[in-house]
C-alpha cells in the first residue's frame, strides 16, 4: 500500500496528530465509528473555523472513505452549505478534538458546495476529479498501490454445520 508522506498516513487515508488514544474517547484514533466523526469542528490550514462533518461518504466498492460532509455558514442547520471534503485532506486532531483541512479557509469559501436537497453524483468520475483538483490532491481512486478489482467467478463457501442448519 502507498504511503502519505504528507498525513504519515496510508495514501487516500485521514492523518492523526495529536496523542493519540491519550486524548481520544473509545477504541480511537485509528479505528472509530464514522458517528463519533460528525459534528466535529474543522479547522482550515490558517486556523480558520470553516464548519462541521455531517456525513462521512463511504465508496462501497472499494471499502473506503471517499469523502467528509462537511456543513459551512448557516445558523441552526438553516441556510447552511454543505461541501464535500476528500478525504486525504483532512487531518484528525485528537487534542482537540476537530480535524484540520489541508488548505486554508479561502479554498474552503470558495469550495463547489451543494444543499441538503440537491446533492452531487459523488460516483461521477469528472465530478470528483474536479472536486480533488480544487483542494490539490490526486483522486483516491489513482494512488499507487491501490488494489484492482479482477472479476472472477464466485467460489462456493465452505459448508458447515451451522450453514447447513444443522
Amino acid at each position: 500500500m502507498a504511503y502519505n508522506e504528507r498525513t504519515g498516513t496510508a495514501a487516500g487515508g485521514a492523518g492523526i496528530v495529536g496523542k493519540g488514544s491519550a486524548t481520544a474517547d473509545g477504541p480511537g484514533p485509528n479505528i472509530m465509528a464514522a458517528d463519533t466523526l460528525e459534528g466535529n469542528t474543522v479547522y482550515s490550514s490558517d486556523d480558520q473555523d470553516v464548519g462541521k462533518i455531517k456525513d462521512i461518504m463511504l465508496d462501497v466498492s472499494s471499502g473506503r472513505i471517499a469523502y467528509a460532509v462537511l456543513s459551512s455558514g448557516g445558523f441552526l442547520g438553516m441556510g447552511d452549505k454543505l461541501l464535500a471534503i476528500p478525504w486525504s485532506a483532512l487531518t484528525l486532531d485528537t487534542d482537540r478534538k476537530a480535524f484540520i483541512l489541508s488548505v486554508p479557509a479561502d479554498v474552503v469559501k470558495n469550495a463547489p458546495g451543494f444543499d441538503k436537497d440537491h446533492w452531487p453524483s459523488f460516483a461521477d468520475a469528472s465530478w470528483a476529479t474536479s472536486l480533488h483538483s480544487h483542494y490539490g490532491l490526486e483522486p483516491y481512486w489513482t494512488g499507487e498501490g491501490e488494489r484492482a478489482v479482477i472479476d472472477q467467478p464466485v467460489v462456493d463457501r465452505p459448508k458447515s454445520a451451522f450453514s447447513e442448519g444443522l
